[in-house]
């Protein structure tokens, strides 16, 4: 029901007509929502029923009204009940009715409980959460220090879950490789996130793991590939990331029989830097032209070039490229569906570009258990955005041994029994 609107355009308990306006629809929507659904699940079920022919699914009234804290503000919802008298044939137990858009624990949406991290990782300190949000939301409900102290919690604990899953079911073909460095909360001055993205056969992408580690150092590496491998993990078909030597020992000691890509983000500004700034723009044209290129052969062609435009003048940039040629021009050997995919380690920059904006000025105290919880939960609500590869059904060929020349499968020659 809306109030009286005062003079200023409030209303009598002060809060503003438009977001009253707002809250009270977004309430009328979502009992419109629950009752559309538990109606859609009675009329599913309307001929079940016992032996005298009565309904065995029927409305039974609301439950106790209570508040939900959305986007839209605090509202406050009556579910419908459902009396379900079916019977499980396996457990003996009743059956029982849960609604899928606000289910009986639900007393904030996911998008509030997405936000709490985001403004905990920013600086906010659990008991500024009721003074920042109370107005903006209506309500102080599930915002109290206690309730983000709760959270924090989960978080941890949800990460230690995840770093402790069995990875033998999961088969990544290819993983993406980076080390972050946020200055969140982390305990050492130089410590930065270690980061592995990878793509399943399916062709979806998924983060595989997210620890803390020392400068990218080939030991931190190597602890969490070989975490990975003791949960099951399968060696990927190909790894990329940047010129760390670090992840590069440490994939050749755990996983020696993959393959390595090295980023072409990463090297182009490596190669930049070792030129004055007049060289840069004709020189990163001519970089694009090497990873832009038709196939390998084009492009051992373009190194050629550019090490002609500028070797006798900037030989320690062009050995950049010469030295890891191979290792820069893995992704050919691949679908060309994939190559924008793999001569990056975009997958992870583009994430955590905005997980820095967010930690960028954040110097407050916390645990490094803490710290990494709360950017895993970042990543995991990203994760939920990220899609899959291009033509992602040519991911499992590439696990199965399949070839790949210029970009196009090469289909296997048959044997005919004489």
């Amino acid at each position: 029901m809306l109030s009286v609107v005062n003079d200023d355009s409030t209303t009598a308990n002060g809060s503003s007509l438009i977001d009253e306006i707002v809250r009270e629809g977004a309430r009328r929507m979502l009992a419109a929502a629950l009752e559309a659904e538990v109606n859609a699940y009675i009329a599913e079920l309307v001929d079940k029923r016992d032996e005298t022919g009565r309904r065995l699914v029927v409305r039974n009234g609301y439950h106790q009204p209570r508040k939900v804290t959305t986007a839209a503000g605090v509202v406050e919802v009556k579910v419908p009940r459902v009396n379900d008298k079916r019977v499980d044939a396996e457990t003996g137990e009743r059956k029982r009715f849960s609604s899928a858009i606000l289910p009986p624990w639900c007393r904030k949406s996911p998008k509030i409980s997405e936000v709490l991290p985001l403004l905990y990782l920013h600086g906010l300190s659990s008991g500024d959460f009721v003074p920042a949000l109370e107005q903006f939301l209506g309500s102080a409900a599930g915002l109290s220090a206690a309730t983000v102290t709760r959270l924090t919690a989960q978080w941890q604990a949800d990460h230690a879950a995840f770093m402790d899953r069995d990875l033998a079911e999961v088969d990544y073909v290819y993983v993406w490789a980076d080390g972050i460095h946020l200055n969140v909360r982390l305990e050492e001055a130089k410590a930065c996130v270690l980061v592995l993205v990878g793509v399943r056969a399916d062709g979806s992408k998924e983060l595989v793991a997210l620890k803390d580690g020392y400068r990218e150092s080939a030991e931190s590496w190597a602890d969490l590939m070989r975490d990975c491998a003791r949960r099951g993990m399968r060696a990927p078909i190909l790894a990329v990331g940047d010129g760390a030597l670090g992840f590069w020992k440490a994939l050749a000691e755990v996983f020696p029989a993959t393959h390595e890509q090295r980023c072409w983000v990463h090297k182009t500004a490596n190669v930049l830097d070792a030129m004055p700034k007049s060289a840069q723009p004709g020189a990163k044209k001519a970089i694009q032209d090497i990873y832009n290129a038709e196939d390998k052969q084009h492009a051992r062609a373009a190194i050629k070039t550019f090490a002609q435009l500028y070797g006798a003048k900037f030989p320690k940039a062009v050995k950049k490229i010469t030295d890891d040629e191979a290792e820069l021009l893995a992704f050919f050997d691949f679908p060309a569906e994939h190559w924008i995919h793999l001569r990056t380690t975009n997958p992870i920059e583009s994430t955590f570009a905005t997980v820095r904006l967010r930690t960028k000025v954040t110097r407050g105290a916390g645990s490094r258990t803490a710290a990494l919880a709360m950017v895993f939960k970042l990543v995991e609500s990203a994760q939920a955005r990220w899609r899959a590869v291009n033509a992602p059904h040519l991911v499992a060929l590439v696990r199965a041994g399949a070839r790949f020349e210029r970009g196009r499968l090469v289909e296997r020659t048959e044997v005919i029994a004489a």
